[in-house]
């Protein structure tokens, strides 16, 4: 996801300075700016309440807040789930499961703890590695660099989302699927990227629409090489 991606402003701090010659090198916030800190600051604590309150669940989607300077947005729980529900099905039984760039899809796959199946997720923030050894630091940048134990065509499916629309991003995310695959590989990325998902990846696009939990101004879908169960 680039910067075509509608984004939030973020919280901008511009200090007023009172008019007493005492205090010129003072700052202090306008009533305005204040009560949005405070209410960001209430926010704040009320979602890490949530974290260490009885039952949270550390796989959950949102349980690793959307970081938008690393061009991360999270699907919503539905998109999650059917994603993630999909690549089970498509791996098969003990089936091995790769998510590059998508960990919404890796935190609903995780949620079914006990099912069979194995899944890893490649990932360039590094907040994602207490999923201990399922973790892998990923930088589409240097697209196979990948640890030895990441072995060529030994996953049944691999989901991706590449983090930028951009041909470069794609191609370059497009080498470490092809190495890592069997085969079948489930894409999500910008409609726009449609052309360039077929180049690169011989992927067709499906029916079934993304959604994130945070409104985008792009149109997102989904692209797969094989039969799903998304059309």
């Amino acid at each position: 996801m680039n910067d075509t991606l509608e984004k939030p402003r973020a919280l901008v701090l511009v200090p007023c300075r009172k008019m007493d010659d005492d205090d010129d090198d003072v700052p202090q916030l306008s009533p305005h700016t204040l009560a949005a800190l405070q209410e960001f600051y209430l926010e704040q604590q009320q979602r890490e309440g949530m974290k260490t309150s009885q039952g949270f669940n550390q796989y959950s989607v949102g349980s690793i807040e959307e970081d938008w300077q690393l061009s991360q947005f999270w699907y919503s729980d539905e998109t999650a789930s059917c994603l993630a529900n999909e690549a089970v099905a498509a791996a098969g039984k003990d089936g091995k499961i790769a998510c590059i760039s998508a960990p919404s899809v890796y935190q609903k796959l995780k949620e079914q703890d006990g099912k069979d199946f194995s899944v890893c997720i490649l990932e360039y923030d590094r907040r994602f590695s207490v999923y201990g050894e399922e973790f892998v630091f990923y930088d589409y940048n240097n697209p196979l660099n990948l640890p030895e134990n990441l072995l060529p065509h030994s996953f049944d499916i691999v989901v991706a989302d590449p983090p930028y629309l951009s041909e470069e991003c794609l191609q370059k995310t497009a080498e470490t699927i092809k190495y890592l695959t069997k085969g079948k590989i489930l894409l999500c990325t910008g409609a726009i990227m449609e052309e360039q998902a077929a180049k690169h990846l011989g992927v067709k696009i499906c029916k079934f629409v993304p959604r994130h939990s945070q409104n985008l101004a792009n149109e997102f879908r989904c692209y797969v090489n094989y039969a799903s169960g998304l059309d």
